[in-house]
């Protein structure tokens, strides 16, 4: 118990202090979250994701400091969601990759998926979000997911409607 305590505090010290700053407000964020997607019905809490984009997916192109900041928040946010005492899965973590990016004013696409499970012939839904080439969270999921809904940042608002 002690040993495990000592290499948790020995890792959260060789974070960079962006993600030490970040780690308490993205741990509460994540709650949040979860706790929004429970009570909160999807249509209520969609049009707070961003600008509704259809189901084509594109990626909006971001300058290279933009990368590395969203490359920074989706560090941040996969390493806190492994310490949280609930479920942190895609969807409260695009939702709060969402926020941080649109607090820093990069563009963002956050995107939902369904693919079919071989094994049990289950539907899986699943949330991802990319910016530029960084992809935040969700990992490669335009491979193995089949868009069903995109949201883009509010920045891009223009884009969208032309």
């Amino acid at each position: 118990m002690i040993k495990n305590l000592w290499c948790k505090l020995s890792s959260f010290r060789r974070l960079s202090r962006w993600s030490k700053c970040w780690f308490l407000p993205v741990w509460l964020l994540l709650g949040a979250a979860k706790i929004c997607i429970v009570l909160i019905s999807f249509r209520r809490l969609a049009p707070r994701l961003g600008v509704m984009a259809g189901i084509l997916p594109w990626v909006p192109l971001i300058e290279p400091s933009q990368e590395a900041r969203a490359l920074q928040i989706g560090r941040v946010v996969r390493l806190v969601a492994r310490y949280t005492p609930w479920d942190s899965n895609c969807f409260p973590q695009a939702v709060v990759a969402r926020l941080l990016l649109g607090l820093y004013g990069v563009p963002y696409l956050l995107a939902f998926g369904l693919a079919r499970d071989v094994e049990d012939r289950q539907m899986k839904a699943h949330a991802w979000v990319a910016a530029g080439r960084i992809r935040v969270t969700g990992g490669e999921s335009f491979l193995h997911f089949t868009t069903v809904g995109c949201f883009v940042s509010p920045l891009l608002e223009d884009v969208v409607k032309a």
